[in-house]
Order: structure tokens, then C-alpha cells, then sequence
């Protein structure tokens, strides 16, 4: 067990420099009282949020504990046991990375008077203590437990990684619920906001006399801070899981078993080193300071992954696998930077059909976000082949296992992702702070530039988690049919079997239902803050001459039911839908369940996002001064799509990615079961 005691050393040593980050972030100045009163809104309502989401969820934890705990006889106490603790750690990394997130926000704002450099220093740095925080909580979790479940529990090294999926089941429920939860939260505050203060009251953005405004700002916290580290973690969490899982089942030796784990190492490091080189240089170019962080982080993961391998299996073909994964992530960030940065074409197309109105600015963004699938998928597709390939002609002879290590080796690098994505709502919010407080037009200039990249990256990251989850849902969908082919014999998943064929179906069915609820979610709360905002601008005598005072708390409390109340059915037809389609059709519906969410959930997250995110930058890019500017037609055009946008972005598209992983790992779970209930009884 030495490497796990390695990677145990790595995750504490993660969570350290995350703490010497927080410490660092957190001694910078706050600013004004204004700014600090601002501030500490925004703080009170993420936390009023996350504390009663918390309470929901853990009720939902405990139930799925007690059912996990009497399902499961055999080693049923350490299956739930892993459940509950995967379950507070994703929480935990989202809180950490919102209680970071509403405090580094205002110390942006200030820091932005000294210039853009130390601003974007002040954000990077709260950004990554979200980064480190997940990925040391993610590899304490798997590494710990693998440890704990041999020492305790008696289990050889073999035996362990299947029951390490119920640590993954914990992070991806609570990931489903923060995602959806969140999503739902922030975008009916934005949405609320955009449409009665920029379009009907003709107010800036972030404009203290709106009263939706502290909502919004405290939404990019609970769903791009809170909400993206959960999703991560889980991400992290399960790909780790599903690769050692499958080589338990198909490889059976130590080496391939905890090799994940050293992959796992060694990226942490690596983003330590990297996120040092996160500087702003003389051309004043943000996204290059970030890319040289992810550069820097990429190549010492690959020379790192060259000896760890050398070491542990002595093939060189797997460690070109590890390379594809990094390549991967390479691709997919540059794709979706072409696809949603205001330096391209598709982001530009968009704005310029805001000139003939609303409708014609909602087509271009559905376009663009439809044809934003071709090149991901691409690149998706070729790994998965290259990957296979490779695992092959290994000397392990395993094609799936190269596709588990490339797929690893993309999630690796997930520390440094995180802060570059987490860095995005940040200084979203320190622009929300300048304009709110009054601060000069230089400092709210240094806040738009660093927003317009943050929009970008938190694409960027959002295309590489639906991508990993693709890989990894695969990884997952070939260990779930060991698990029913060691109970009841090789199972074939024939399209010709209209069992299979149904499963299909019903699973690419399953995203389509789960983002009109999403979505729906959102336009219900948002009707809500609208209906809020006119009655507060209608009675509340001086909003719009600044001598009276909006009642925020309203619009807060409003949008935290909404989001309490509507994450409910996601999350329950995530859950239930493999057990019922598993247990009344059985395991080859199930099958094709997977199938089915993998393949349609993977295309419609991609459209939503990359599509959402266009139609946000096109806003932004008009409001630099093109197609007329700030106040012109083509800007109230951009603003509604924008508005259409928000939801596929933030709240349905992201939590896609969560919907395929819950449902591949409760199917792993419940596999065994399934097989000996349909194949033997």
C-alpha cells in the first residue's frame, strides 16, 4: 500500500498550499465599508443558501445510507459508509470553494485600483484555493478508503475499488443536487434581473437600485463556485474509482489498480507548479496568463506520467494513453475558447444577427451551439480509438483500460481547471462590487476585461467535465457489465435485442426530460423575481433616484425555495430511473440505458453550454462598443438571448454531466443485484 499512502501524503499536501492560498487571499485589503458592506450580502446570502441545501440534501444522504446499508449484506456497512463520506467531501469542496469565492471577490474589486495585474493575482488565487481544495479532497477519499477498507476491513487490494464506488455515489449525488440546485438559484436571479432592470427599467448591470441584484451575485457563488467544485470532485472522484475498478475486474494486479493513483500525484504537483506561473505579462493578455499555467501544468504531468509509468508497468504504450488524455484536454479548452471568446467568429456572428432583432440573435446561438458539437465529439471520438488502440497493443492487452488511463489522465489535471474556472465568478462578482459602490470607470475597466476571460473559462471548463465524463462513463459502462457477466454469465448488448434497443431509448430519452426540467425550474423562479422586481420598483417610493433602498433579501429568499424545491425531481429521476428500468426490463435495458444517456446527454451539455456561453460573450462583445453599443438595438436583442442562454449554460447543461455519471454509478451498484435477480432467479 505505499502508493496509496503516497497519494495520501499528495492530497494533505494539496489541502495544505489550498490553506496557505485561502491565508494569502484573504490578508489583501477588503476595501471601503461600502464595498465590505456589499460584500458581506453576498456572503450571508451563499451561506443562508448552501446551509439549507445542505440540511435537503443530507436527509436524502441519510435515506440512500440506511437503503444502501440493508440492500447490500455483504460488506454493506463499508458500501454506505464510503457513500456518506464521498458525500460530505463533494459538499465540503463546494463550501470551501464558495466561503473562498465571496470573500476574494471584494479584495479583487480593491485590487483592481492598483491595475489589472494584481487583480487578476488576488482572483487567480482565490480561484485556486477551490482548485486544491477538490482535488485534495478527492484523492484523500479514494487513497484513504483504499487504505482503510484493506487495514479494516479485511479486503485484499483486489477486493476494494468495487466498494469504493459508494464514495463516488455520495459525490455524484450531491453534485447533481449542488449543480441543479445551484444552476437553478443563479440564473432565475439573473434572468429576473436582466429582464425588468437592463430591459424594462433600462439600468446598467449590477446597478445597486435593483433588487434581484444581490440574488445574482450571490448565484455565481452557489452555482459556478459551490456547484462546479462539487461537480468537479465527483468527476475526479469517479474516474479515479471506475479505473480501478475495472482493472480489479479485467487486470486483477496491484500495479494497474493503484496506477491511477500515482497518475493522481503527480498532476497534483504538477498544477501546484503551474499555478505559480499564472502572471500577467507586458502584453497584458489574461488568457495567456492562464494558458501558462495550464501549459506548465501539462508538461510536467507528462514527463511525471513518463516515470510512473516506466516504473510501475514498464509499457510505453500505456503512458501514451496518459498523453492522449492531456491532449484531450489541450483540445477541447482551444475549441471552446474559438466557439465562446469575443476574439472569434462564432461569438462575433452572433452579435452582428443582433442587429435585426431578438429572434434572429436566439437562431445564431442555437446554431452556434449546434454546430459546437462536431469538433468535441471529434476529438472525443479519436481518443477513445487512439486509447483503445494502445491499451491493445499493451502488454496488458486491455483496450478499455487505455481508455480508463486517458480519461484519468484528463481529470488530473483538475486542480489547476478549477481555479482557472472558479477565477471566472470571482471577478464577475468584484464587478458587481465596483458598480454597486461607486468606483472609478479605471477600476470597473480592470473588472469587465478579467469577467469577458472569466466567461470563457468557465466554458472552457465546463466542456472539459461533460468531455471527461464521457470518457469515464464508459470506464463505468464496461465495469458495470463485468459486474453482471460475474454473476450471470456473459451478457450480449445486441441491438437486434429489443430489450437493448428500449433501453436505448428510454436512456437517451432521460436528459432531454431532465433539461426541460431545468429549465423550467428557472423560468418559474425567474417569473417570480420579475413579478418581485416591478412590485419593489412600483411601491418602494426613491429606488430610482437612490433615496430609497431595495429590499434584497426578498429576491434571495424567493430564488433559495425555488432552487430547494425544484432540484427535487432531478434528482430523483436520476436515481430511480436505472433502478426501475434495471429491475422491471432488466440488465440488458439497463445496458442500453447507459448507452442511450451517454451518447445523448454527452451532444445536448455540449450544445447548451458552448451555445449558452456564446450568446453571454455576444452580449459583452456589443457592449465594448460594437453593433452600436451599450443602450442600442442590437444590445437589447443580445441581452434576451443572453437571457435564453443563462439556463442552457449554468444550470442544464452543466448538470447533465452530473445526471450521466449518478446514473452509470447507481447501475454499477445495483448490478450484481439486477443480474442474480433476472440471470439466476
Amino acid at each position: 500500500m505505499a502508493i496509496a499512502y503516497i497519494a495520501l501524503g499528495t492530497a494533505v499536501i494539496s489541502l495544505i498550499y489550498a490553506i496557505i492560498l485561502a491565508w494569502q487571499t484573504l490578508n489583501y485589503p477588503s476595501g471601503s465599508d461600502k464595498m465590505r458592506e456589499i460584500a458581506s450580502h453576498i456572503q450571508e446570502g451563499a451561506q443562508a443558501y448552501l446551509n439549507r441545501q445542505s440540511k435537503a440534501i443530507a436527509l436524502v444522504a441519510i435515506l440512500i445510507f440506511v437503503i444502501l446499508l440493508l440492500a447490500f449484506r455483504a460488506h454493506g456497512l463499508l458500501l454506505a459508509g464510503g457513500f456518506l463520506i464521498g458525500a460530505f467531501f463533494s459538499g465540503l469542496a463546494g463550501y470551501i470553494g464558495m466561503s473562498i469565492s465571496v470573500r476574494a471577490n471584494v479584495r479583487t474589486a480593491e485590487a483592481a485600483h492598483k491595475g489589472l495585474g494584481h487583480a487578476l493575482t488576488v482572483a487567480f488565487k482565490g480561484g485556486s484555493v477551490t482548485g486544491f481544495a477538490v482535488v485534495g479532497l478527492a484523492l484523500l477519499g479514494v487513497s484513504g478508503l483504499y487504505i482503510l477498507f484493506q487495514s479494516i476491513g479485511g479486503l485484499s487490494f483486489s477486493e476494494v475499488p468495487t466498494l469504493l464506488i459508494g464514495f463516488g455515489f455520495g459525490a455524484s449525488l450531491v453534485s447533481l443536487f449542488a449543480r441543479v440546485g445551484g444552476g437553478i438559484f443563479t440564473k432565475a436571479a439573473d434572468v429576473g434581473a436582466d429582464l425588468v432592470g437592463k430591459v424594462e427599467a433600462g439600468i446598467p448591470e449590477d446597478d445597486p437600485r435593483n433588487p434581484a441584484v444581490i440574488a445574482d451575485n450571490v448565484g455565481d457563488n452557489v452555482g459556478d463556485c459551490a456547484g462546479m467544485g462539487a461537480d468537479l470532485f465527483e468527476t475526479y472522484a469517479v474516474t479515479l474509482i471506475s479505473g480501478m475498478i475495472l482493472a480489479a475486474s479485467v487486470l486483477g494486479t496491484k500495479e494497474t489498480i493503484e496506477y491511477p493513483l500515482m497518475l493522481g500525484v503527480v498532476a497534483i504537483l504538477g498544477s501546484i507548479i503551474g499555478s505559480l506561473f499564472v502572471r500577467l505579462g507586458k502584453r497584458k493578455n489574461i488568457m495567456k496568463a492562464l494558458y501558462n499555467g495550464m501549459i506548465v501544468t501539462g508538461v510536467i504531468s507528462a514527463v511525471g506520467f513518463y516515470f510512473v509509468t516506466d516504473y510501475m508497468l514498464k509499457d510505453m504504450n500505456i503512458f501514451y494513453t496518459s498523453l492522449i488524455g492531456l491532449a484531450v484536454t489541450l483540445l477541447i479548452t482551444v475549441i471552446t475558447e474559438y466557439y465562446t471568446s469575443t476574439e472569434y467568429g462564432p461569438v462575433k456572428e452572433v452579435a452582428k444577427a443582433s442587429e435585426t432583432g431578438a429572434a434572429t440573435n436566439i437562431i445564431s446561438g442555437l446554431a452556434v451551439g449546434l454546430r459546437s458539437t462536431f469538433a468535441p465529439v471529434l476529438v472525443i471520438v479519436l481518443a477513445i480509438l487512439g486509447a483503445y488502440y494502445l491499451g491493445e497493443a499493451s502488454t496488458l492487452g486491455n483496450g478499455i483500460y487505455g481508455i480508463a488511463v486517458a480519461a484519468i489522465s484528463m481529470l488530473s489535471t483538475t486542480g489547476m481547471v478549477i481555479a482557472i474556472d472558479s477565477y471566472g465568478p470571482i471577478t464577475d462578482n468584484a464587478g458587481g462590487i465596483a458598480e454597486m459602490a461607486g468606483l472609478p470607470e479605471e477600476v470597473r475597466k480592470h473588472t469587465d476585461e478579467l469577467d469577458a476571460v472569466g466567461n470563457t473559462t468557465k466554458a472552457v471548463t465546463k466542456g472539459y467535465a461533460i468531455a471527461s465524463a464521457a470518457l469515464a462513463a464508459l470506464v463505468l459502462f464496461q465495469a458495470f457489465t463485468e459486474e453482471v457477466n460475474a454473476v450471470g454469465g456473459v451478457i450480449s448488448f445486441d441491438l437486434s435485442d429489443h430489450f437493448v434497443l428500449v433501453g436505448l431509448i428510454l436512456g437517451g430519452l432521460l436528459p432531454f426530460v431532465f433539461a426541460s426540467s431545468a429549465m423550467a425550474s428557472v423560468g418559474r423562479a425567474a417569473q417570480d423575481v420579475v413579478k418581485e422586481v416591478r412590485r419593489q420598483f412600483r411601491e418602494i417610493k426613491g429606488i430610482m433616484d437612490g433615496t430609497g433602498k431595495p429590499e434584497y433579501a426578498r429576491c434571495v429568499d424567493i430564488v433559495t425555495k425555488a432552487a430547494l424545491k425544484e432540484m427535487i425531481f432531478p434528482g430523483v429521476l436520476a436515481v430511480t430511473s436505472p433502478i426501475i428500468v434495471g429491475f422491471v426490463l432488466g440488465p440488458k435495458a439497463l445496458g442500453g440505458l447507459l448507452v442511450g444517456v451517454i451518447v445523448a446527454g454527452l451532444l445536448l451539455a455540449l450544445q447548451m453550454c458552448t451555445g449558452g456561453a456564446a450568446w453571454d460573450n455576444s452580449k459583452k462583445y456589443i457592449e465594448m462598443g460594437h453593433h452600436g453599443g451599450k443602450g442600442s438595438e442590437a444590445h437589447k436583442a443580445a441581452v434576451v438571448g443572453d437571457t435564453v442562454g443563462d439556463p442552457f449554460k449554468d444550470t442544464a447543461g452543466p448538470a447533465l454531466n452530473a445526471l450521466i455519471k449518478v446514473i452509470n454509478t447507481v447501475a454499477l451498484i445495483i448490478g450484481s443485484l439486477i443480474a442474480t435477480n433476472h440471470l439466476l432467479g
